[in-house]
């Protein structure tokens, strides 16, 4: 069964991405080999930004998404999303790649179960 985890909301000052990111994470664990793909739109784009540096104790989301890509969990990006926001393929994170529109209308006609946050 697969599932599409649609981000919309910046990484930080809301707890909508880490709150999908521990979802995509507790699928992985208890289905290793369902598919599981984490689609970052907008300001959740920034979610997957190279070098980010969190307090001691607080979350860090470019670490939740290296271990979604780790458990054979794709994460894309929104290419224009990115533009939009002057992010290059040089500041993304390695496991993560630039996507299109097109390809997430692909995964969401695929999809099984599809969730935005």
């Amino acid at each position: 069964m697969t599932t599409l985890l649609i981000l919309n909301d910046p990484p930080y000052g809301t707890e909508r991405c880490y709150n999908a990111l521990r979802l995509a994470l507790a699928l992985l664990k208890k289905a290793p080999d369902a598919g599981v793909t984490v689609f970052l739109m907008a300001d959740a784009v920034a979610a997957a930004r190279t070098g980010q540096k969190t307090p001691d104790g607080y979350y860090n989301l470019e670490r939740m998404l290296k271990r979604v890509a780790a458990g054979k969990g794709a994460v894309l990006l929104c290419g224009t999303c990115m533009d939009a926001r002057g992010m290059m393929d040089d500041d993304v994170m390695e496991g993560a790649r630039r996507s299109t529109m097109e390809a997430l209308a692909d995964l969401t006609v695929s999809a099984d179960r599809v969730l935005v946050f």
